[in-house]
């Protein structure tokens, strides 16, 4: 054995890689300000309910207790929930991966998994779906293949626990529906799985999922519908771009690292070339392959594009076809994959050091002006809490009357995390997403309002606003500062008395 654990047993190793792991996330987590999303998430999401515009309610739940359990909504508080569910998804990695092929398979799936950075960093630190989304996924994939496999004892239960990790899955995001198909599709087409289609445990199993689903489905019911034709109609579009699924499939190769994804891409092709015949295999490939492959499909035609993390549902099913993979390369080209190993977790430490120390300081400017557009977008990692000082100081958060007004969903969110509620936020703009539902324009009748915008000048405010208020003014620019700097500029704007 030639990997940094090598005199720990697989297991040991495991829980050495989630202690050292999770204190890199909580370190990084507590550097940063939330993102968009994440910011959006916290402050749109303060009023719980049993689901909401953009996705199912789990991720937002999670953000939502730990902000009220600890008086805080910090960045490193709001972030804790989803550190701590994947430390607990490594683990489920390597027992799932252990228990369709060996221990020391589990240990390398486990490793790669960790060093992968979409899902390594981005899922498992950050106010996203996508962080109960895996450990749902890959909780669920473990009962099914203790459920089809395990032959020692009753196995209903390992159905029904499938079943309530599928449903706690779709609670978080859509797309699981893409691995309930999966799955659909191996126990139709394996041996192992057809034995049970004559059996309850299955049908018990989707029907647990489902109940736990109906909320979701009510509060679309009487929304309208709204989350559920957002989200389908972004695979809508009228044009067919046969280049598109490649350039998704590199996105995808990026955010995963190309070389994991090669190793993940490989694994899946032998995997499907090898057929229902090897059914371990067959059973996670089945469940990789909605993901991996619809939304690289669904690109070639899609109007408003396909983000490349869309696919890690898929690409999470191929970690333990590596993890095989790895494990044999220990024994034949140990110093191979010793320094490949090395070479992988520097790349993924320097770039984490990189965006926590840029954030900070703001040094990556100074190298060159190449790196420009880089830092164009460094105020979405910064938290804009000097908004709210400065309306404090010019005391417009101490009037009654008044609300805030953001001209896109991004700054909705932004503005309303920096303010922490001191005031309703609305969304101005077409696309409101959450805050169409949570703070409607319509609730603010007969109420002033401060219009924030980075490009708005007086003229086109009142142009944009001018029939909806009595009048608008412009009042001096409120500014973003970070380490000592400027970071951003807002033009302000106190519209009177909204019609």
């Amino acid at each position: 054995m030639t990997h940094p654990f090598a005199r720990l047993t697989p297991s040991n190793a495991v829980i050495a890689l989630i202690l050292f792991s999770s204190m890199v996330r909580v370190l990084f987590a507590a550097s940063i300000g939330l993102g968009i999303d994440e910011s959006y998430m916290v402050a749109a999401g303060r009023e719980i309910q049993i689901s909401y515009f953009d996705h199912p309610p789990i991720a937002w739940w999670l953000s939502w207790g730990a902000a009220h359990l600890a008086g805080s909504e910090a960045p490193i508080v709001v972030r804790l929930p989803f550190i701590a569910l994947f430390a607990f998804s490594t683990w489920v990695m390597f027992r799932l991966t252990s228990y369709l092929f060996s221990e020391q398979a589990g240990l390398w799936a486990a490793i790669t998994f960790n060093l992968s950075p979409v899902i390594g960093i981005t899922s498992a630190s950050m106010v996203l779906p996508d962080g109960p989304l895996i450990c749902a996924l890959l909780l669920s994939a473990y009962c099914l293949a203790k459920g089809v496999f395990d032959q020692t004892g009753s196995t209903t239960r390992w159905w029904v626990l499938c079943g309530t990790c599928a449903g706690v899955a779709l609670l978080t995001k859509y797309s699981t529906a893409l691995s309930l198909a999966g799955a659909g599709l191996f126990l139709i087409t394996a041996p192992a799985g057809r034995r049970w289609l004559a059996k309850p445990q299955p049908y018990i199993a989707a029907a647990v999922a489902l109940l736990l689903f109906l909320p979701v489905i009510l509060w679309n019911a009487e929304h309208d519908w709204v989350s559920f034709s957002f989200q389908g109609g972004r695979a809508t579009g009228t044009r067919f771009r046969p280049w598109k699924p490649l350039i998704t499939l590199a996105g995808e190769a990026l955010f995963l690292l190309p070389w994991i994804w090669l190793l993940l891409f490989a694994q899946f092709v032998k995997a499907v070339r090898g057929g229902p015949k090897d059914e371990r295999r067959w059973l996670l490939c089945c469940l990789a392959a909605g993901a991996v492959l619809l939304f690289a499909l669904i690109s070639a035609w899609s109007s408003q594009g396909v983000l490349f993390h869309w696919a890690t549902p898929g690409y999470l099913m191929l970690f333990p076809l590596a993890g095989v993979w790895l494990a044999h390369q220990e024994i034949v080209r140990a110093s191979w994959l010793r320094g490949g190993l090395i070479a992988t977790l520097t790349v993924v430490l320097a770039g984490v050091s990189i965006v926590a120390t840029e954030v900070n300081f703001h040094w990556i400017a100074s190298v060159g002006g190449g790196f420009k557009k880089i830092t164009d977008h460094e105020s979405d990692a910064i938290d804009w809490w000097s908004l709210r000082s400065q309306l404090v100081e010019r005391g417009m958060l101490e009037r009654g009357n008044l609300f805030v007004g953001a001209t896109n969903w991004h700054n909705a969110g932004k503005i309303d995390y920096a303010l922490g509620g001191a005031v309703p936020v609305v969304c101005l703009g077409n696309d409101p997403r959450q805050y169409g539902l949570t703070h409607p324009l319509t609730a603010q009748l007969g109420l002033d309002a401060l219009i924030l915008d980075e490009h708005m000048t007086l003229e086109s405010a009142q142009q944009a606003y001018g029939t909806r208020f009595d009048s608008v003014e412009e009042l001096p620019p409120l500014q973003v500062m970070h380490a000592g700097r400027v970071a951003l500029r807002f033009n302000l704007f106190l519209a009177h008395r909204l019609h």
